[in-house]
């Protein structure tokens, strides 16, 4: 019997695989395709204090190797997500993991506090979120503003918190240990790259919004790297996303280091792609003799 199973700030999870933030929406649209009860954890799309309406159209253009979106965070709201799709999860022996959003600190503490009596297990951070108050550059860009915002989650949080953080930086181990000074008890990355792309026949931008964020196999030598240099930095667990599509993707991310990985962009062209990693790392773990997936995190040479 191989174990699969691996450990997040106390958080057992069956397998290492999640969903990635806003590619699954809360699992609703998916339960036709994937059995939830497969999956390590489902991760939310993001949970913002008061309803959001997100960018103008059009958000959404593909790319080589991937896509670009500019959706802007587009979500009802806590109290639709708290009466609606939490108990929606709840049906299925899955972890919940809620990925919060914000404009502000207290944005973000406002959700974090209202969660703290729903029955989820973990909470993701997306620090990716221009900060307002600081003229728009994003939370996750200025490591004194992670440590901060960090720091201000973890004084009002229930769950233990995942802090996700941008890949848009020059050092991205800055980043990281400055969320574990602030007390972060897991780290997700890479969120999107920001990218941009040009309609050369009309002239204009393909997105309302000129930029968006990249993901997709593109990205994923680019996550691959940061994920290592990140789970050899820190000494709190690392989940690792950015173009995984197939096991051998999945595989890169354990083996650099991470704990868990999430599944993003796959979900848009190939919705069973969750399970059938989970599947094919048990396979790949029997064919090499492993017993126990921790055998292979971080193990590479």
């Amino acid at each position: 019997m191989i174990n699969m199973s691996v450990t997040i700030a106390g958080v057992t999870l069956k397998n290492p695989v999640m969903t990635a933030s806003g590619t699954f929406g809360s699992g609703q649209e998916y339960s036709e395709f994937v059995d939830l009860n497969r999956l390590g954890a489902v991760v939310t799309k993001g949970v913002a204090n008061v309803p959001w309406s997100g960018n103008p159209t059009p958000r959404i253009a593909e790319t080589y190797g991937g896509m670009l979106n500019a959706i802007g965070l587009q979500n009802p709201g806590m109290e639709v997500f708290c009466q609606r799709d939490i108990p929606f999860l709840k049906q299925y022996d899955t972890k919940i993991i809620v990925n919060v959003c914000g404009k502000t600190t207290e944005d973000y503490c406002e959700v974090v506090e209202r969660l703290s009596e729903e029955p989820v297990d973990l909470l993701e951070i997306n620090i990716s979120c221009p900060n307002v108050k600081e003229g728009g550059i994003a939370f996750g860009q200025d490591p004194k503003a992670v440590e901060a915002i960090t720091k201000e989650i973890k004084k009002r949080a229930k769950q233990p918190v995942i802090m996700k953080l941008s890949p848009n930086v020059t050092d991205i181990t800055a980043m990281a240990k400055a969320a574990q000074a602030g007390g972060a008890d897991a780290l997700s990355l890479i969120n999107t790259l920001t990218g941009m792309k040009i309609d050369v026949n009309r002239r204009c931008f393909s997105l309302a919004n000129k930029t968006g964020g990249l993901s997709g196999p593109a990205v994923k030598p680019i996550a691959v790297r940061m994920v290592y240099q990140v789970a050899n930095a820190v000494s709190i667990p690392v989940i690792g996303m950015g173009g995984i599509t197939n096991t051998e993707d999945a595989l890169e991310f354990l083996l650099a280091g991470a704990t868990a990985v999430s599944v993003g962009t796959a979900n848009f062209f190939y919705p069973t792609a969750t399970v059938e990693i989970a599947e094919g790392i048990e396979q790949y773990l029997r064919e090499n003799h492993f017993e126990d997936i921790r055998q292979i995190i971080g193990a590479v040479q």
